[in-house]
């Protein structure tokens, strides 16, 4: 069994992962139930896995009492239960209707213990951390494993909150190599944008929210023009959930490249999989990043990666040569501009073909299936 707050796609991370860890579950015979805090009406989306959607709770935490009820009432029926996520009623009322069972447990953070909200948001922080004394450590502590998806993600997360230690565990996680043909989603994507089809272009991909530094990589675009090719645009494809885009438009106007940038919207499919394979690179210069599964999609189509080195994965793209890691900050996104640019063509194919090796080596999900198999059988 695995619980969630939701199932929508456009939730990011955790759901992603939900999807990726079912996949595996269910290739190597394993049955799938979730748990989730959603309407139990009105899910039109086709799921792979049997999903209990036992209605939304109260408040944006979610507070609802039937889903500790019906865990309690079920939970034998599982060999293990995953828990996704954290601060909000989701993992709290699992726990409420594990805590007199057999039942092991295990918990994803999902980057939630990443210092950088507690240095972003420090009044937040202390409320989180009285929660956490009330709440949220007895989920951990009481937990099997703590299920980290790299090593940096668990490092970070230590010593963020005080009160209850947990037994933490490193669970790598991949993504699914894409099985479409290649030619096919280019085609398909530059057909839906002929603006971009003979056009070069960095592509942005991921939620549009502020700990994902868009509008410093709007202003490292318009401060490094003379530095880049002419033609050189730069897209914006993700699902925009704090109403930060037209913010960000206005930004672009103000700095003169307004018409050098594009928006997508939220991409799926073959437009986002042709949207990769099209650009010159993908950029995610990110204040936080727990994976980046983005990173991942784009080195097993073998597009190079310009990240922050906040995005926690960059040690692998680093050590990969998949592409250049540099800090979350103005400048640092402009000498991942030079660094790329200044590159030849044979270099170039060189990075394309080390970002599908790295994805090989450390995020396919062969990687994710072997660790996850070994935590449930041991």
């Amino acid at each position: 069994m695995q619980v969630i707050h939701d199932t929508n796609p456009q939730s990011g991370g955790p759901i992603e992962a939900l999807f990726r860890i079912s996949e595996v579950l269910l290739k190597n015979g394993y049955e799938v139930e979730v748990a989730s805090l959603e309407q139990r009406t009105g899910l039109a989306r086709d799921l792979p896995f049997r999903l209990r959607a036992l209605g939304p709770g109260i408040g944006k935490y979610g507070y609802n009492p039937r889903l500790a009820k019906w865990i309690r009432r079920n939970s034998r029926r599982f060999d293990a239960v995953i828990l996704h996520g954290l601060w909000n009623y989701s993992s709290f009322g699992a726990w409420s209707g594990l805590k007199n069972s057999s039942a092991r447990y295990f918990v994803y953070t999902h980057g939630m213990l990443d210092p950088w909200f507690r240095d972003r948001y420090p009044i937040k922080h202390l409320a989180k951390q009285i929660y956490w004394l009330i709440a949220e450590g007895r989920v951990l502590h009481d937990a099997k494993d703590v299920l980290f998806t790299c090593e940096e993600e668990k490092t970070l997360a230590q010593d963020v909150f005080h009160g209850y230690s947990y037994s933490e565990r490193v669970v790598r996680f991949g993504t699914t190599d894409p099985s479409g043909d290649p030619a096919t989603e280019m085609q398909t994507f530059r057909s839906a944008y002929p603006a971009l089809a003979e056009r070069p272009f960095l592509l942005f991909l991921g939620r549009i929210h502020p700990k994902k530094a868009c509008d410093l990589l709007i202003r490292a675009f318009a401060s490094s023009l003379d530095r880049l090719p002419s033609d050189l645009a730069l897209a914006f494809a993700g699902p925009d959930q704090v109403g930060w885009t037209s913010a960000l438009k206005a930004l672009g106007k103000e700095l003169g490249i307004e018409a050098r940038i594009h928006w997508f919207g939220m991409l799926q499919g073959d437009l986002k999989w042709g949207a990769l394979r099209c650009a010159e690179a993908m950029i995610l210069p990110s204040h936080q990043e727990n994976f980046g599964i983005v990173v991942a999609e784009s080195m097993a189509c073998s597009t190079p990666v310009l990240i922050s080195n906040k995005v926690n994965i960059w040690r692998e793209v680093e050590s990969s040569k998949a592409g250049f890691v540099q800090p979350d900050t103005v400048e640092g996104i402009q000498n991942m501009f030079d660094r790329f640019f200044a590159l030849s063509k044979q270099q170039r194919e060189e990075m394309k073909r080390a970002s599908r090796q790295g994805f090989l080596d450390h995020f396919s999900m062969e990687v994710t299936e072997a660790d996850l198999l070994q935590l449930l059988s041991s």
